[in-house]
């Protein structure tokens, strides 16, 4: 009985015969421990028929976990990762669960944990971005399950998209976390960086997981990050209505209003020339912002045109 709770535990949903299969006991063995189970106040849905099958569903109270020596090795060191890491409002609460898991571990897995500890760097996020715990834990149950995810995504230059992925991995790197998933409105591969991502959401529909072009998932973000290319954050105001410069270069900008008459510009790009060409088709006067090396830039393409003007 308690491997049963352990295994409903790690997966959503199980079918009735690969489970007595996990267990190596009977269908109708298992249905008795299901039985019992219930009896004892887990709350174990059940789906008869042909494709039958159970999950623990959520009940009043969070049932006691069932876990091996790894598991709650593993445990006790993320809840420490947890107290000094980048997620949002969870430092305090993994102290407290961290109160509650060391004591009641045997001696032998309290030695490993803090052998752990004693041998870890820890490594802190200041000044990262924090991540929503909720945005946190709906991703990593997606994942976890093969469950399609849809969500709003921005991107670095503040454009807002609609994805549906297949959830693969999440991956923890530097001060950011990050999300492996294959898009299947894009047909390949990408990482979402989780603090860019707004209302995921569940859809229920499971799918088979396909093989990532890469060793490891970590390996997949690191490559994406090293082949970037250098980018800038452009910010320029124009002396013209928001309609007006959005008519012109609005497919491939940002356009706000800033003021009567006036209207603010930001792109993302990793060429100062493209900047330097939508500036210069706007045909209206403008001030940049920002960065400084667009105003040198500019100057330089200025004086090349001056000299070509005669």
């Amino acid at each position: 009985m308690l491997r049963l709770l352990s295994l409903l535990q790690t997966h959503r949903y199980w079918p009735g015969s690969e489970l007595a299969g996990r267990l190596e006991v009977s269908v109708r063995t298992l249905r008795r421990d299901v039985d019992r189970l219930r009896e004892l106040g887990y709350p174990v849905e059940a789906n008869r028929g042909v494709d039958g099958g159970y999950q623990l569903a959520a009940g009043a109270a969070m049932p006691p976990l069932v876990l091996d020596d790894e598991e709650a090795v593993a445990l006790a060191i993320g809840l420490q990762a947890a107290a000094q890491g980048g997620v949002a409002g969870v430092a305090e609460a993994s102290v407290r669960a961290l109160a509650k898991v060391i004591p009641v571990m045997p001696p032998r897995l309290r030695r490993r944990v803090e052998a752990l500890r004693a041998a870890t760097v820890p490594a802190t996020f200041d000044g990262g971005p924090a991540v929503d715990p909720g945005v946190l834990t709906t991703v990593a149950q997606a994942c976890r399950d093969t469950e399609r995810l849809e969500f709003g995504y921005s991107a670095a230059d503040g454009t807002r998209t609609d994805r549906l992925v297949e959830p693969f991995r999440l991956v923890p790197l530097g001060r950011r976390w990050y999300l492996v998933a294959y898009d299947l409105h894009r047909h390949d591969w990408r990482s979402f960086r989780l603090d860019r991502l707004a209302a995921p959401r569940r859809t229920g529909a499971r799918f088979r997981p396909r093989d990532l072009p890469a060793d490891d998932a970590a390996a997949y973000v690191r490559a994406g990050l090293r082949n970037l290319p250098t980018s800038y954050e452009v910010e320029v105001l124009v002396d013209a209505p928001a309609d007006r410069i959005r008519a012109r270069v609005g497919r491939w900008v940002g356009v706000e209003e800033a003021g009567e008459g006036r209207c603010r510009m930001r792109m993302s790009t990793d060429s100062l020339d493209w900047a330097a060409l939508a500036v210069g088709a706007l045909d209206a006067d403008f001030e940049v912002v920002t960065p400084p090396a667009l105003r040198e830039h500019l100057r330089r393409w200025g004086e090349r045109f001056v000299r070509a003007a005669g």
